[in-house]
């Protein structure tokens, strides 16, 4: 019998987390704007995030290593909490950057801490329904996020407040868990040559999904915005396109299992491609077509990323695959540093339906390097292939644990 109970302040600790980040990338994108902050700085903002994100990845471990699991994640909730305050208190690009900053590292910390407790805590029988509920408290609490920013609206200390509350009243849960702190995590490696030795394809792809999927999380209120959408369809608008990522994230991860890994990647990149297509040139100001189309983009691009994870692990000789998992988030990382703030110069420059036809390029590019690549190198056949396809969250590196197979979980 799975009894859930034992993990239920994890989860619940996860949902709020994950919740309030989801809010948090949505609406200072908005409240930004309302400032009168111009789409570039804006661009600037969310590149200060990832910055941080970066570094949190790098060094939560030692963290953990020092002090363990709980009063990590106490320090880290405080700060973040601290610097959703401060920048309602101070409204300036540079302090928003620098707060987007902290929240970065503090974000990738505090998922860290939750996700490697989790490891620690579920069983190989219990492993793949935790798993399950995690991927819908992701999706449920994510979704539910962005109605929020509706029912508050944009002025204001509401919001910025609701998610200072979020992050102190993470910290309730999570206390009520097991009084056990698990043991210290191993530190996580990061040799970016690693992941490029392996497959220079699934290289390439992190670094592009960061460019793409990035920008339209920190920069899509601001289309949205540009296009004339009411609050609550900018609120829609990012529902959609976040939802829609788990609609085809296993029909394309099975037939990954089967053919040509990177036939499928071509198809998810062909299809992102051609609903940025639609929302750049046909979809207009029609509220209607632009779900239509961020539903489509979100559908085929979302998956991306766990197709060039698993596209690199079919490479990996045993041992490599925690080091090539630490890379596939690092290349995203760079990607989701760059992405927003030069998607952000080319709105202010042309217009908000200027996003996607940057992704149009981006993609675009991806395709032509994807069929040069097919004809370089020789597929690894199915029956050769050391692991499935996992869809992952990019939350941290122990998630991509999580997710492993018994054999990669000691790697």
């Amino acid at each position: 019998m799975y009894d859930i109970r034992p993990l239920i302040p994890l989860l619940l600790t996860a949902g709020i987390l994950i919740g309030g980040n989801g809010l948090q990338g949505t609406f200072i994108s908005l409240r930004a704007l309302e400032e009168g902050f111009s789409p570039s700085v804006i661009g600037m903002i969310g590149t200060g995030y990832f910055i941080g994100f970066v570094i949190g990845c790098i060094y939560v471990t030692k963290i953990m290593r020092s002090i363990g699991h709980i009063r990590t994640f106490s320090a880290l909730a405080a700060i973040a909490s601290a610097a959703s305050i401060m920048m309602v208190m101070v409204i300036d690009p540079v302090s928003w950057f620098a707060m987007r900053l902290i929240q970065g590292i503090c974000f990738a910390g505090l998922f860290a801490v939750v996700e490697s407790w989790l490891n620690a805590r579920v069983t190989n029988s219990t492993r793949a329904r935790t798993l399950s509920i995690y991927r819908f408290v992701d999706l449920g609490s994510v979704t539910a996020a962005q109605y929020l920013i509706p029912v508050f609206g944009l002025s204001g200390f509401d919001l910025f407040a609701i998610i200072s509350m979020a992050l102190t009243l993470s910290l309730v849960p999570i206390s009520f868990a097991d009084r056990t702190s698990p043991a210290p995590p191993q530190d996580v490696k990061f040799d970016i040559k690693v992941l490029w030795s392996v497959s220079p394809l699934a290289t390439v792809g992190c670094i592009i999904v960061g460019l793409t999927n990035s920008s339209f999380r920190s920069l899509g209120p601001i289309y949205a915005d540009g296009i004339g959408m009411s609050v609550t369809g900018i609120a829609t608008f990012m529902s959609i396109g976040i939802f829609a990522g788990i609609v085809l994230q296993y029909p394309l991860g099975h037939y990954s299992d089967k053919l040509d890994r990177r036939v499928v990647m071509l198809i998810a990149t062909f299809g992102a491609l051609a609903a940025c297509i639609f929302l750049a040139f046909f979809a207009g100001e029609s509220e209607l077509f632009n779900f239509i189309g961020i539903f489509a983009f979100g559908a085929f691009a979302m998956p991306l990323y766990s197709l060039c994870s698993a596209h690199a692990n079919d490479h990996a000789a045993p041992g490599q695959h925690a080091l090539v998992s630490a890379g596939t988030l690092f290349f995203w990382s760079v990607g989701a540093v760059i992405g927003p703030l030069f998607a952000s110069f080319l709105i202010d420059a042309f217009g908000p339906h200027a996003l996607f036809t940057y992704m149009i390029v981006v993609l675009a590019f991806f395709m032509g390097y994807t069929f040069f690549r097919i004809t370089a190198r020789e597929g690894v056949p199915t029956e050769q292939r050391r692991m499935r396809f996992r869809n992952l969250l990019r939350t941290s590196t122990y998630f991509t644990k999580l997710a492993a197979p018994p054999s990669e979980r000691d790697d």
